[in-house]
């Protein structure tokens, strides 16, 4: 084992490291994803059996205007009653009241996870081309061997990573789940 390139040691420690940046961009991606829900809307529930929103002053949002080719909402509380809340300087500073822009979830969550996913895909391809080189320029059974374990690895990670990808962008109408983004 003392004869072995330190290519091969370098080729084999480069493509796990692509695959660690990989996966840890699918995790990075999933945290935005949820905190990006999560903070638009803090303090802010959603009943979707009434179609309303519930603000932490237990006040109702109605919605107001719909977009079908945006895919979105637009709820609003009454005027009167958010310009008489003492919680007011601190949700919004329209005199309309506080409004809040539902758009489908899957929109944003499909756009987000493409772009991530194409990028993890990315990396995990490179990684491979990285191994598949080095397999061609290594003598030797089971050195091969080892990069050929770990490229079917590689490959089979990818290959679930793709079969994920959602098979494209909803269209306008789709049922709307989750709030994605706030308008003071």
């Amino acid at each position: 084992m003392s004869n072995i390139p330190i290519e091969y040691v370098l080729a084999l420690g480069y493509a796990i490291f692509l695959l660690a940046a990989a996966l840890l961009l699918e995790a990075a991606s999933r945290y935005a994803y949820r905190r990006s829900l999560q903070t638009s809307t803090m303090g802010f529930t959603y009943h979707p059996e009434r179609n309303i929103w519930k603000c932490p002053e237990n006040q109702h949002l109605f919605p107001v205007f719909t977009d079908p080719f945006k895919g979105s909402v637009t709820y609003r509380a009454h005027a009167a009653t958010c310009n008489a809340c003492h919680c007011k300087p601190s949700c919004t500073d329209s005199s309309s009241g506080r409004e809040i822009v539902h758009k489908s979830t899957p929109s944003l969550k499909y756009g987000m996870q493409h772009f991530h996913r194409g990028l993890s895909l990315m990396l995990l391809t490179l990684a491979n081309l990285i191994l598949i080189v080095e397999m061609l320029r290594t003598p030797g059974f089971y050195p091969r061997a080892l990069l050929l374990a770990v490229l079917v690895l590689f490959c089979a990670i990818g290959m679930r990573l793709f079969s994920g990808l959602p098979p494209g962008t909803p269209q306008p109408g789709m049922p709307q789940q989750h709030p994605n983004h706030a308008r003071f």
